[in-house]
């Protein structure tokens, strides 16, 4: 048996990590550096997070991405769960190939399809009954709602493959309903799935651009869009400032989720 890693294995790995994480390495080191151009370096300095606190249309992007991203992962957190727990439990109702393959399908279907049909379909709906009253947070939210629920189906169906009905059945015999069941025993055994879904759908939805371009009016922009307009007119520090702050925040908020999900499987 193999212990240690060769030496050709140990450049080649050193390398692709260097090749994945290096730009991001850069990136927190320039949201530090003085000069107005991102690529030369004129010394420490914490001008371009001052700036970017000043910056109103930045603060209120992130604050609705931040709105959309909560809901639509709380959203997609209810439906996939249901969702999952009836592809994996319930094998024979009628439709049940149709329902799987509808739950799954934004999983493969190219983003600016899924985008455009939701366009038309609120543009319908507003014609027809009236709503939605044009498109603003509400049609963001109902889309990556749409997006992140096969995420978390997928997810939550996995988890209870694996999952032990023996407990279920020991409270069912011993005159526990079945919703009871589901609350006391199944969802706080499969809570490391549950929180899994929900961090992915969250950031599914703090992420998508594409999406979000289709289905936001001029109400309701995205920090992703405004991150996007303003890089193509050239890169500002500020979007250097700007990720990586999100990078710290991601990076707190999975640690933090990894031990609470560390806790939940040892107890």
């Amino acid at each position: 048996m193999i212990n240690r890693l060769s030496p050709f294995l140990a450049v080649m790995l050193a390398l692709g990590y260097a090749f994945l994480y290096g730009p991001i390495a850069s990136l927190v080191v320039y949201s530090f550096n003085a000069s107005r151009l991102v690529t030369v370096w004129a010394g420490f300095s914490t001008r371009w997070y001052v700036e970017l606190a000043q910056n109103e249309e930045i603060r209120a992007a992130a604050i609705t991405s931040l709105e959309v991203a909560v809901s639509a992962a709380t959203g997609a957190l209810v439906l996939g769960t249901l969702a999952g727990f009836a592809l994996q439990r319930y094998r024979r109702f009628r439709g049940r190939t149709l329902f799987g393959l509808l739950v799954t399908a934004p999983l493969v279907m190219p983003e600016v399809i899924t985008g455009l049909s939701l366009l038309l379909l609120f543009v319908t709906l507003e014609q027809a009954i009236g709503w939605p009253a044009g498109r603003g947070i509400l049609t963001i939210i109902i889309a990556h709602v749409t997006l992140g629920t096969a995420f978390v189906a997928v997810i939550v169906q996995a988890r209870l493959a694996g999952f032990d009905r023996s407990l279920e059945e020991a409270a069912l015999d011993l005159g526990a309903r079945p919703w009871k069941v589901f609350l006391v025993i199944t969802l706080p055994l499969i809570a490391p799935a549950l929180m899994a879904g929900w961090l992915l759908a969250f950031t599914l939805s703090l992420d998508d651009l594409v999406i979000a371009s289709f289905t936001s009016g001029p109400s309701a922009t995205t920090l992703p869009m405004v991150i996007f307009s303003s890089v193509r007119l050239g890169v500002s520090p500020q979007i250097n400032a700007l990720a990586t702050l999100f990078l710290a925040t991601v990076t707190a908020t999975v640690l933090l989720a990894g031990r609470l999900m560390g806790r939940s499987e040892r107890g």
